[in-house]
């Protein structure tokens, strides 16, 4: 699940070109009715590699990647890579200065010792920023997320790059799996009033190439995971923040996990199971214990920078810790997101986002 905190900064700027009051509902506004949007339903049909692209008639979208690498002497990094696409009207885009569409880039590196982070934005129509499909292209600026393979299977090798004054990466990912559509289907649901995201993975790249932290480079390799996620209403108005989690398991399996958190009542928990083969397991609340536990404190807040996770029927028991503690995103909009090592039952690698703390 990817609902990235910046989509509220994209909400305020989108209704500061329109004019419009933008009375914020639930964590970053994405509680909001969304009424003239296209709304997420059960039983869509995904359609490759067309589902790739941006869809007009949502409200918001992204293009998520996260990797979990190592140098040659074993030092762990993460690389984190986003872009999202809000849309202010329901209707197809324009050209130029008439198109109604913001997007917001985000970029990360994190080691044990240091974590950095940047962002960019841009408006829509104008080249500056946006997604195409021949060949697969998503940009923003000079950062890049963009196909080496044929149109049919854009995803099998791609270059992924971003930059800022403290850091760089320029990687290789690669994978010759099939997609997971997570939740039911490809509907991930997000609330027991109905809330949903159309969602799919493809866990299972390996990247490496260099990456650049303070002026020195670093030779890396190790697993990496993209989100796509579209929808128009994503939370109710009751939910504060969540939790998500991706895992890398040393078996070849694969997890997601995340919890929505309420003002009022039980975080809302769900994930899915990816077996070695790419086959999927909805997971629902009754099958998962997730609790948090080790706390740090983080730009004023205190994080759960460690956690437990328990899956019974998957004979899985592990903890799960912060390979950086203070991997905070301190961006307009801030949150918390950063690899996370794994021990217990299973060993592994993987990724943690902390929203509304």
């Amino acid at each position: 699940m990817k609902i990235k905190v910046g989509v509220l900064l994209l909400a305020a700027l989108l209704n500061g070109c329109d004019n419009t009051p933008a009375p914020e509902k639930g964590f970053a506004g994405l509680g909001h009715q969304a009424a003239a949007f296209t709304p997420v339903v059960p039983g869509r049909v995904f359609s490759f590699p067309a589902d790739h692209g941006p869809h007009d008639g949502f409200r918001i979208e992204w293009w998520y990647v996260t990797a979990n690498l190592k140098d040659d002497q074993g030092q762990e990094f993460g690389a984190q890579w986003t872009l999202f696409r809000s849309a202010l009207k329901a209707t197809p885009e324009q050209p130029g200065w008439s198109n109604q569409t913001i997007w917001l880039g985000h970029a990360a590196v994190t080691s044990a010792t240091v974590h950095h982070a940047a962002e960019r934005y841009a408006r829509g129509g104008v080249g500056q920023a946006g997604v195409s499909l021949t060949p697969f292209k998503a940009w923003i600026d000079d950062w890049h997320f963009s196909s080496q393979a044929s149109d049919e299977n854009p995803l099998a090798d791609l270059q992924l790059s971003a930059r800022d004054k403290a850091f760089s990466y320029q990687l290789r990912l690669t994978s010759t799996r099939p997609l997971v559509l997570q939740g039911d289907k490809g509907f991930s649901q997000k609330s027991e009033q109905g809330q949903a995201s159309y969602y799919y993975s493809q866990p299972f790249f390996q990247a490496s190439g260099t990456l650049e932290i303070d002026g020195k480079t670093y030779t890396v390799s190790g697993p990496a995971w993209l989100d796509r996620e579209w929808s128009s209403q994503p939370l109710t108005a009751n939910q504060t923040g969540w939790d998500w989690f991706s895992l890398h398991l040393d078996s070849g399996e694969q997890v997601m996990l995340y919890r929505m958190r309420q003002k009022e009542g039980a975080p809302y928990l769900t994930g899915t199971w990816i077996d070695a083969q790419g086959q999927t397991q909805l997971l629902h609340a009754d099958d998962i214990s997730l609790t948090p536990q080790e706390k740090t404190n983080v730009a004023g807040r205190s994080m759960p920078v460690s956690w437990s996770i328990k899956i019974p029927a998957k004979h899985l028991e592990i903890t799960i810790n912060a390979l950086n503690p203070k991997a905070w995103m301190d961006l307009r909009i801030p949150y918390w997101e950063g690899p996370v090592r794994l021990s217990g039952s299973h060993r592994g690698q993987g990724y943690l986002e902390m929203t509304g703390y």
